[in-house]
């Protein structure tokens, strides 16, 4: 990267490299979780349409990297989903960098802002789901400041196999 990455709202010009940033980065970081025909059938388009319809919903914010005029990752931030959780609660609904700019900053870059957008909204906490095989991931959020829960894990299908996700959370205190 040369330039200091921008980091702001997604425009619905954005949805197309959102996309093919989601499709690669599962397909990378989920090679060894998920069945190699299901990533393989991941359909950009199909996650364009969906895109589309966050963007001009702008609820659960979503946030891109700019690398100049290039997306290289992207946050979904937003009020937490659990169950019994309260108005202060947020999630980060997903987190994605393109592969190639892996450990570049471009997470850390993202997460930062997503944090300021959650502390904007109110929130005093922020909680993620990951898998727990998701190493790489779990070493992200954990020097971001996100401990274990000790909630169980959530069970569900996908691709025809039954996964797993751990919940993780921290707290947000403005800076």
């Amino acid at each position: 990267m040369t330039a200091p990455l921008r980091i702001e709202h997604a425009a619905l010009a954005d949805a197309r490299a959102v996309a093919q940033i989601h499709v690669d980065a599962w397909r990378a970081a989920y090679a060894s979780i998920l069945p190699a025909d299901f990533l393989a059938r991941l359909s950009v388009d199909t996650r364009e349409a969906m895109w589309r319809e966050v963007i001009e919903a702008d609820d659960p914010e979503l946030l891109v990297a700019r690398d100049g005029d290039v997306v290289r990752g992207w946050i979904n931030v937003g009020a937490c989903r659990d169950e019994g959780a309260s108005a202060i609660d947020g999630e980060i609904w997903a987190l994605y960098v393109a592969p190639d700019a892996w450990s570049s900053g471009a997470g850390r870059a993202l997460w930062l802002r997503g944090r300021e957008r959650l502390i904007a909204r109110g929130c005093t906490a922020c909680s993620l789901w990951v898998f727990p095989d998701n190493a790489r991931a779990i070493r992200f959020y954990r020097a971001a400041g996100f401990v274990a829960d000790p909630l169980p894990h959530k069970s569900f299908e996908l691709g025809g196999t039954t996964l797993q996700e751990a919940r993780y959370s921290c707290t947000l205190l403005p800076h």
